[in-house]
């Protein structure tokens, strides 16, 4: 598989293309985790209000259970602290799902920028360089596997700017039919430079 072009200039650009979407990739997953932690300092108080609200229904509990134990009232003096626990725990239950769905928003909001942010950069780049390996890679089996260069002559007779093709000869196609071996070997040089190759490794 050809992943980078035979051309310095454009390989060059293609390796500057591809460490910029991995510092950009890596900027933004940053930047997103940095947002998370933002986000997560709200839920704090949700969640001291979940610990503190917990600690007390357990000493209401506990003073409840104390109280039960006194002989012939105990358990009618008990019975509020049952209540005020269970009040405590409700409370309890409210600071948690408030941490909780503080906490899912983070979540979100972060994976959406991460996302977003990359994606803007990466759905320009990604397909322009999966193209260029692609018919780099067909390109270099071609050329690899043939002893001439006819077809890519051919491509660029019909691929090519008229002016860049009459630079190489007066009469390309003409050329081309009669097999003129130096024509050939420039039309192909000049397609397979666009391509990102050159025509001998």
């Amino acid at each position: 598989m050809t992943w980078y072009s035979d051309i310095p200039a454009r390989r060059a650009r293609q390796i500057l293309g591809d460490a910029w979407l991995i510092f950009w990739s890596a900027l933004w997953i940053w930047a997103a985790l940095r947002l998370y932690d933002l986000i997560m300092n709200l839920a704090a108080p949700g969640v001291a209000i979940a610990e503190g609200a917990t600690d007390l229904a357990g000493s209401i509990e506990n003073a409840g259970a104390s109280i039960s134990s006194v002989p012939l009232v105990g358990s009618s003096l008990s019975a509020p602290f049952s209540s005020m626990s269970d009040a405590a725990l409700s409370i309890a239950d409210a600071g948690q799902a408030t941490a909780d769905a503080v906490g899912l928003l983070a979540r979100f909001l972060s994976i959406a920028l991460a996302i977003l942010a990359i994606a803007s950069w990466a759905v320009v780049w990604v397909p322009f360089r999966i193209a260029f390996i692609r018919r780099a890679t067909a390109a270099r089996t071609l050329v690899d596997s043939a002893d001439d260069l006819d077809l890519f002559a051919l491509r660029a007779l019909t691929r090519q700017p008229l002016h860049v093709l009459a630079r190489i000869s007066d009469d390309p196609a003409a050329a081309w039919r009669r097999g003129d071996v130096v024509v050939i070997n420039a039309l192909a040089a000049l397609e397979l430079h666009s391509e990102g190759i050159h025509p001998h490794r």
